[in-house]
């Protein structure tokens, strides 16, 4: 198998570094540029200044030019590649004068940087998980599952096109799901916690992982078992945040400065249209003139635990891996749909579980894997993309509905309401993809594609939320 790995891992990152020739979050676009000056602003600014002023405003770190507002893993992972940088060409990062670098040899660096992460982070995570899934469940498709991980368009569009790293965050969500397969509890709340601190959108995993390991606490058989493995899991976590937060600690302002950094209520309930309910709400009844940021939140965080506390409720009570699985899936489907500052990015939270389920709903996590790259259209139109969309969905789409894994891995079953739900579907996103690429929209409503795209993926994924609940709800418990 390790040469299959080594196989898959190879066309994967070619794929990668196909796509990393192309246009990214920014390109050539002054002042503010896009992600990618982003990640390596950060990385100017962690190499140049001490830690404690990382997320403070100040003349060499102005905050208003995408000052870091992820965790402090995210801020040690722009240090080191800061260093690394600094090391090959020290321009690369130079304290102000470096802002907006766009030469080739700095593309080919930090392009380098995301398939360094890809190798290192995302490839063994994801082997893991496969491995992981197939011994929990003996259902001998790792092979299969690792394949739609490597090539899932929806991460590697936005990791190695639009300039991201979510293969770290991912990779290490990926690790931890592993090892609650593997019944390895301390590894998956320690994997979990660095996957937090790197992301704060892993909050979108993390009641579910709450859920599970504390109903595995709470099943040990003596009060000594159940003592020891609630203050390791404890300690661990509480172990990990106070190394990685260290820096912040000495006093109660500069946590609350990084706190403020990461869940920044000021920017409102969404910036650009994404396809969840609240941007859908805006279509008919404008938030913004009925409801202040903070009375937004309130709204966001009530609706959203409405929303994920049954799901929860149900694994807590009702233990087992399949059950941690879906709950994952309909945890972060419920935070895409209700939280507060959802990007478009954040559907890839719900594609990792997904890929998950795909042993037991092969069509319907096709299907979502679709949807999620639909929703992401318009950011990718915006970083001139979309003809390695096409072209990276075309090749997904060859490897998961050849005739060979119809007959060899009994992928498609037979159930003609849902084939034809799903062809209607694919029709009206095609159709919808066509217009969007076609007809200009009209001055009065410039954004009016962007938003039918939102709004049309936003109804997709509330019907697999509910399709999600019906699944928990149902008697059957793999």
């Amino acid at each position: 198998m390790m040469s299959e790995l080594a196989a898959t891992a190879f066309v994967a990152l070619s794929l990668r570094s196909i796509i990393s020739l192309n246009s990214y979050s920014g390109n050539n676009k002054p002042p503010m540029f896009g992600d990618y000056e982003a990640q390596r602003h950060w990385q100017e600014v962690t190499v140049n200044l001490e830690a404690k002023h990382w997320y403070t405003n100040g003349t060499d770190n102005d905050l208003q030019y995408w000052g870091l507002d992820y965790p402090p893993l995210t801020a040690y992972h722009s240090y080191l590649m800061g260093h690394v940088a600094k090391s090959h060409n020290s321009s690369f990062v130079e304290l102000h004068t470096s802002r907006g670098i766009e030469t080739k040899e700095h593309k080919s660096f930090m392009r380098l940087t995301v398939l360094a992460a890809d190798s290192f982070v995302y490839f063994p995570a994801i082997w893991a998980l496969c491995v992981g899934l197939d011994r929990a469940f003996q259902s001998n498709v790792k092979q299969l599952l690792l394949l739609l991980l490597a090539f899932y368009p929806g991460q590697v569009l936005i990791d190695n096109g639009h300039f991201q790293y979510n293969n770290i965050s991912l990779g290490l969500a990926a690790a931890a799901i592993a090892a609650v397969l593997w019944n390895k509890h301390y590894s998956a709340a320690f994997a979990f916690t660095l996957a937090l601190n790197y992301k704060q959108m892993e909050l979108y995993h993390a009641l579910p992982f709450f859920s599970y390991l504390l109903a595995t606490t709470l099943s040990q058989k003596s009060l000594k078992s159940f003592a020891i493995q609630l203050t390791t899991i404890a300690s661990i976590v509480l172990t990990v945040f106070a190394i990685l937060w260290l820096p912040w600690l000495h006093s109660l302002d500069a946590a609350s400065q990084v706190i403020h950094r990461l869940f920044p209520l000021g920017r409102g309930v969404f910036e650009d249209k994404v396809a969840n309910v609240w941007c859908s709400i805006n279509v008919i009844f404008k938030l913004k003139k009925h409801f202040l940021n903070h009375q937004m939140a309130l709204i966001c965080l009530g609706s959203t635990l409405l929303a994920v506390l049954p799901t929860n409720i149900i694994l807590f009570w009702r233990r087992s891996k399949y059950m941690f699985l879906l709950t994952l899936f309909n945890t972060s489907a419920a935070f895409f749909l209700f939280s507060f500052q959802v990007h478009e990015k954040s559907i890839l939270l719900i594609a990792l579980p997904a890929i998950c389920l795909f042993n037991w709903w092969p069509k319907e996590m096709l299907w979502f894997l679709e949807v999620s790259v639909f929703s992401m259209i318009p950011l990718l139109k915006r970083d001139q993309l979309l003809v390695s969309t096409v072209a990276a969905t075309f090749i997904f789409h060859l490897i998961f509905k050849c005739d060979y894994l119809k007959t060899k891995q009994q992928i498609l079953y037979e159930n003609n309401l849902l084939d034809s739900v799903i062809v209607i579907s694919e029709i009206l996103m095609i159709s919808i993809l066509i217009g969007f690429l076609t007809i200009e929209p009209t001055p009065k409503y410039p954004d009016i594609w962007p938003l039918i795209i939102s709004v049309v993926s936003c109804a997709h994924i509330f019907l697999f939320l509910v399709w999600g609940y019906v699944k928990q709800f149902s008697k059957s418990d793999f």
